[in-house]
């Protein structure tokens, strides 16, 4: 009892850290549940959350991160703010206080905006670890359960199968053939065997074959253990100083406006000097008075705001992703996505429900079909005509043997019911309800003994049981023909019979045509006194019962996003490991294409990478394909210009993820490491949210051109006033207070605007934008030109008018400043749309996001125009209502060209709006 004590103390008082000294591969099971207080029953809930708060998260501890005053100085580290600063400095030594107090006032908010932009970028990302974050199943106090891999600690009774990440360090209670993938420990490509009992204590990790590590994959089999170590105290968490870093915000865009603002900022610098030395020289200008005209000038052209507002544009995206269920785990993603070409996805539970639906059962008496899909027991069993199904006592035999030969069982949550366990297993687990059988009586009625689990070695399962009157009977599931190699007859109506290959391969085949898999099933009576069953107890004289006939149904969802992908010019790939017959049969119920093409895996091996090249482009399904299978493809349409996205759930996936443009992973099915691999995360596994996200990624990219359209042709515009006035003499329309007030206003409010714009309707219907096509299209750059002179012609116009009209210089200006604002509030409206007509209804009503933008830009203008403090700041001064009718006029005679111009390029280059 005393070493019991000291075990367990040292199991729930020493830290973490201090677990690895157990060395658990060199104890027996007993010593190890005894030193950890637990059972095969498990923890009780209680004991378990008190060992959470003494051992901590089972996590890694995550990455350092910036501190925010850094993170804040970081936003004044750019080359377009260095030039306001610099005009800012340069104003106030001049004695112009208010010009410098609001440039470095404009500074101050884009370094905010960024700053608190990049606190919510790490809060997102926090929140995408959580939403995830990995599950396990546990045993506590007897029962299964699903839980938050997090809340693993030591003494918890771990199940798995294959497939499963390992969630923990685990010593085995049990294994039945059990492999695990340790190479990221070991470096060991071949799957290590695992097994009950000791290993010598200095035995390497690689020969702790009673030892499971955190972190590695269960390749085959079934066990449970105690979970001896968690968190940092795993052999992962010894050799792993963390998991994960927040990303870079930086993207391929924002580095491409990084790159224009430092060219844009020696262009600016080198005019200005040019118009320095012009207007003092040329035009006589003081000095003074000239250096004034250059910060004038500096602060026109330079879009101060433009990274932030593209940076929160990005985010937005994000955002409206996450909630369409597609996790961007990396911001250069959202770009990506925008010009995705192809979509390579997986079939099961992508494109598919993933909830298998027994369709039929077939027997030698005839083949027996059921109503009802999906895991809920409702339905019954019917004949093919539909009417009631005969009694068939071999079907009776094959339900049972289906169900008993079964490790699942249905969980009816608030009327939704799911599976833990295999999605095959848990259909036949309905299937026997829908046949008036209740699983867990039954099953308690003919105990198991013995089992052999399913593995692809040897494709088939086997359990032993023990029935009413002491009856012993095995039964077996698995791939038919191996079933069937393993029979020496089959079950009949009264008695059994030699087996009717022909017939059975007709059924397997009938049902691989119309999409279906198909397991097959088997029975005997063993030997007396056989407890324990080894392969040669069942590898021969079974008698056959029959095959079941399994459909994964297309999503519905997932029809209509396969027909908006081809609307939309993107091309579906499907790349699974299931059978030819039967990727093409979902193929053609999804409408990948009018009449799908396939390739099963052994014919690629044959093929070249020139070879696949040219035939990839026409292939919509890849069958019987390995992960290797996945990188070829991928290459191969990108050698052919495609942007690829790629879906992908295991841990070997993860070289094809890595090599797409978009590497997609599921979030309930997917390894850890395909996650991490990946740049988006599937929180429903389904294929619609992938082109959802294509939609979203679409709609940023066309918000961000929409943002840089507005904002450099209006910049333009006070350059050129600024340029023009210097260069003829004129007098300044504007003052570079006056400009700066401009900047401010519009950019955090109309500017910002379009960062929330909504799609365009037809954003699906447009082809995808071609890999390497410049941010700039023609038609843009066309845009910025015309927009440019359009608004120097309306400073002047409105300025001169003024003038004309008797106003003072000061009250010429205030309208100029108001003319301004109009126009960018109608050109607003014009940019809206760059691919449709902004003259609809639903154009001229404008979304909230842009109704307040105006509503804040007009109340803005107001206070500058008539209250007195505003009049001092910055020289303005009141202007009557008949002069604001006239500024209202000049806006919508902006927007009218606009149309007319947009109208006619459209006609002139049709695709110009989204194309070099």
């Amino acid at each position: 009892m005393a070493a019991k004590t000291v075990n367990v103390t040292r199991a729930h008082d020493t830290r973490p850290n201090n677990t690895r000294s157990g060395a658990w591969h060199a104890r027996t099971a007993a010593e190890t549940c005894i030193a950890f207080e637990t059972g095969t029953d498990g923890l009780d809930h209680q004991e378990a959350g008190r060992r959470l708060g003494i051992y901590g998260p089972n996590q890694l501890p995550a990455a350092a991160r910036t501190r925010p005053f850094l993170r804040l100085l970081a936003q004044f580290n750019n080359a377009l703010i260095y030039v306001l600063l610099c005009a800012a400095t340069a104003a106030i030594v001049l004695g112009h206080l208010v010009d410098g107090a609001v440039i470095v006032i404009v500074v101050l908010v884009n370094a905010v905006v960024g700053f608190v932009q990049e606190g919510r970028a790490e809060q997102a990302l926090d929140a995408i670890r959580d939403m995830i974050a990995p599950h396990a199943t546990v045993l506590r106090e007897g029962e299964r359960h699903t839980i938050d891999a997090r809340n693993i600690v030591p003494g918890d009774i771990v199940v798995l199968e294959a497939g499963d990440k390992v969630p923990a360090d685990i010593k085995l209670l049990r294994a039945r053939g059990l492999t695990v993938d340790e190479a990221i420990l070991t470096g060991e490509s071949v799957p290590a065997e695992k097994s009950e009992g000791i290993a010598a204590e200095n035995a390497p990790l690689g020969d702790r074959f009673s030892m499971l590590y955190s972190g590695t994959l269960v390749a085959t089999g079934q066990g449970y253990g105690v979970a001896t170590a968690t968190g940092a105290s795993t052999e992962i968490g010894r050799i792993s100083d963390l998991i994960g870093k927040v990303e870079m915000l930086t993207t391929p865009l924002l580095r491409q406006i990084n790159e224009f603002s430092r060219q844009f900022t020696w262009f600016a610098v080198a005019t200005a000097a040019a118009l320095f030395v012009f207007a003092v020289l040329a035009r006589s200008y003081d000095w003074v008075d000239a250096l004034m005209v250059v910060v004038a000038l500096a602060v026109g052209v330079v879009p101060e705001g433009l990274p932030a507002v593209i940076t929160i544009t990005l985010a937005i995206g994000v955002r409206r992703m996450a909630a369409r269920r597609a996790v961007v785990r990396r911001l250069p993603a959202v770009e990506t996505l925008g010009a995705t070409s192809v979509i390579c996805s997986d079939k099961t539970g992508t494109l598919t429900k993933n909830q298998m639906t027994a369709r039929r059962v077939a027997t030698a008496q005839g083949v027996t079909g059921l109503s009802g899909a999906g895991y809920a027991p409702e339905g019954k069993l019917v004949a093919e005509d539909g009417g009631a199904a005969e009694p068939d006592g071999a079907r009776d035999r094959l339900i049972q043997a289906a169900l008993l030969c079964n490790d699942a069982r249905l969980v009816d949550e608030d009327g939704q019911w799911s599976v833990l366990g295999d999605p095959m297993e848990g259909a036949l687990v309905t299937l026997a309800a829908k046949a008036g059988l209740h699983p867990e009586t039954e099953r308690e009625a003919w105990a198991r003994l013995d089992e052999i689990p399913f593995d692809a070695q040897h494709r088939f399962m086997a359990t032993l049981h023990e029935g009413p009157g002491s009856e012993r009977r095995v039964f077996v599931k698995g791939a038919p023909e191996r079933v069937l190699a393993m029979c020496i007859d089959q079950a009949g109506p009264g008695a059994t019979r030699p087996i009717d290959h022909a017939y059975w391969q007709q059924r397997i085949d009938a049902a691989a045509a119309g999409g279906e898999r198909v397991l097959g099933f088997a029975t005997m009576v063993p030997d007396a006194g056989v407890d324990r069953m080894a392969f040669a107890t069942v590898t021969s004289g079974l008698t056959f019962l029959g095959v079941v006939g399994f459909i994964d149904p297309p999503r519905e969802e997932a029809i209509a996003a396969v027909a908006e992908c081809r609307a939309a010019g993107i091309g579906v790939k499907m790349i699974t490991g299931d059978h030819n017959g039967t990727a093409r049969a979902i193929a053609r119920q999804l409408a990948i294409a009018n009449d799908p093409k396939a390739i099963e895996g052994a014919a690629l091996d044959r093929l070249t990478d020139a070879e696949l090249r040219a035939v990839v482009d026409e292939v919509s399904v890849f069958a019987r394909t390995t992960p290797e299978h996945k990188l070829r493809i991928v290459r191969a349409l990108q050698a052919n210009g495609h942007i690829v996205a790629m879906t992908g759930d295991g841990v070997n996936d993860a070289p094809a993820l890595k090599q797409s443009d978009v590497g997609v992973a599921m979030g309930r099915k997917g390894t850890e490491a395909a996650k991490e691999a990946a740049q988006m995360v599937l929180l429903d596994d389904n294929f619609a949210s992938i082109v959802a996200a294509v939609h979203e990624g679409r709609t940023v990219y066309d918000n961000i051109r929409k943002v840089i359209g507005w904002t450099l042709p209006t910049n333009g515009g006070e350059t050129l006033s600024v340029v023009l006035a210097i260069v003829f003499g004129l007098t300044l329309p504007m003052t570079p207070v006056q400009i700066l007030w401009i900047n401010l206003i519009t950019t955090v409010t109309l500017g910002l605007a379009l960062a929330f714009e909504p799609s365009e309707p037809n954003v699906m219907r447009r082809p995808p934008r071609r890999r390497g096509a410049p941010l700039l299209s023609r038609f843009l750059v066309w845009r910025i030109v015309f927009v440019s002179f359009l608004f120097m012609l309306g400073v002047f116009g409105a300025f001169y008018l003024a003038l004309w009209r008797g106003y003072t210089q000061g009250e010429a200006r205030t309208a100029v400043v108001n003319a301004v604002v109009v126009m960018e509030i109608f050109y607003l409206f014009n940019v809206r749309y760059l691919h449709m007509t902004s003259f609809s209804l639903i154009g001229a009503v404008g979304t909230p996001a842009v109704l307040g933008a105006i509503g804040v830009a007009v109340v803005a203008q107001i206070a500058f125009t008539y209250a007195p403090f505003m009049n001092d700041l910055f020289g303005s001064a009141p202007i009557s209502l008949v002069d604001g009718l006239l500024i209202v006029a000049l806006g919508v005679l902006t927007m009218i060209v606009l149309e007319i111009e947009k109208a006619v390029m459209r006609k002139v280059w049709p695709t110009a709006a989204y194309t070099a």
